[in-house]
């Protein structure tokens, strides 16, 4: 009898799997419509196209289906940041870049006149207007703070963005106790949570008080783990392109080899784990319910760093992942 109610009870999980990939996969393919509309591609062809990925993290952080609307807020928060971060990474030249983080500090489009480029203005323009429109639809529901933290947090990633590009411009490497001030804010983690809490009604100025709160056992170790994963992924792909990677700062620092810096590295991962752990176990003042939500991003950094860079090549690490989530029902 337990045997055939547990045959029973698969048979239905399956069944709900797919129904919610069949509404997946509805929302992504209005999400890429929309996306579509708008032209992104065409107006930032020197950048990575993560529409689908994006999507796909957002299933990550909520699966659930009264999240639909917070998924669609996420993906297109995510892909923007996408196109800003390649900007400061691999196009815009430094001089350029000191103008677009002064503009991004002030985040009014006034200034756009003030940024000397044109794929600048244009980007500016598509971030204050992808962020308006969010903050008009929350802004109905008394949630503009929302959006305000998550500007503020976007604010900070664009002034550390700058940090690591005047060391790749003045060829300088910074000591690894130097290193995390900036990177542990280009790692992205809490504005991430940010972007993602943004369409939770759940979410109030409390619970985004409780996130960037930097005396959070649980703030410090979703920075640890996004970062060091980020670097053991990425660090040879970076050193050759030129850019600063922490596990060469480790390096030069300790005198090590790159083994011995990488198996530091998964020792600090280990510990910020626990202290993940330890965090999400104590009582917390905001509901279970978005607290679970920078656990996820945790669990979202571990399956897209765990071959490769599957942010940057989704082809080695994500596709299969994105795939079995996203376009293959479990047969029944």
């Amino acid at each position: 009898m337990k045997m055939k109610q547990g045959i029973i009870h698969l048979k239905f999980a399956k069944y709900d799997f797919n129904r919610i990939q069949m509404m997946l996969q509805q929302e992504l393919s209005s999400l890429c419509s929309e996306w579509k509309e708008e032209n992104m591609e065409s107006r930032f062809p020197y950048a990575r196209q993560r529409i689908v990925e994006s999507f796909f993290s957002a299933t990550v952080f909520y699966f659930e289906p009264c999240y639909a609307r917070a998924r669609n807020i996420y993906a297109k928060l995510l892909s923007t940041l996408a196109f800003i971060d390649d900007t400061y990474d691999a196009y815009g030249t430094y001089e350029e870049l000191q103008h677009f983080t002064d503009a991004m500090q002030r985040f009014d489009i006034s200034v756009i006149d003030e940024l000397p480029t044109d794929y600048l203005k244009l980007l500016y323009e598509t971030t204050l207007n992808v962020h308006n429109e969010i903050e008009d639809k929350v802004g109905k529901e008394g949630r503009s703070y929302a959006v305000s933290y998550t500007k503020n947090e976007l604010k900070e990633v664009a002034l550390a963005y700058l940090v690591e590009r005047r060391w790749v411009h003045g060829c300088y490497m910074p000591t690894f106790d130097e290193y995390p001030e900036t990177a542990l804010k280009t790692c992205v983690a809490i504005l991430s949570v940010c972007q993602a809490l943004v369409g939770m009604e759940e979410a109030d100025e409390t619970a985004y008080q409780w996130l960037i709160n930097t005396d959070n056992k649980l703030h410090k170790a979703l920075n640890i783990i996004a970062r060091l994963y980020d670097d053991i992924a990425t660090n040879e792909a970076e050193e050759k392109r030129g850019l600063v990677c922490g596990t060469s700062c480790y390096m030069k620092q300790y005198g090590i080899t790159r083994q011995e810096a990488v198996e530091a590295y998964r020792e600090m991962i280990e510990v910020a784990w626990k202290d993940m752990n330890e965090g999400c176990l104590k009582p917390m003042p905001v509901s279970n319910k978005v607290a679970l939500r920078p656990l996820n991003f945790a669990r979202l950094v571990l399956v897209a760093y765990m071959k490769d860079d599957g942010f940057t090549r989704p082809e080695l690490s994500m596709k299969d992942v994105i795939a079995k989530v996203l376009i293959h029902p479990i047969p029944l």
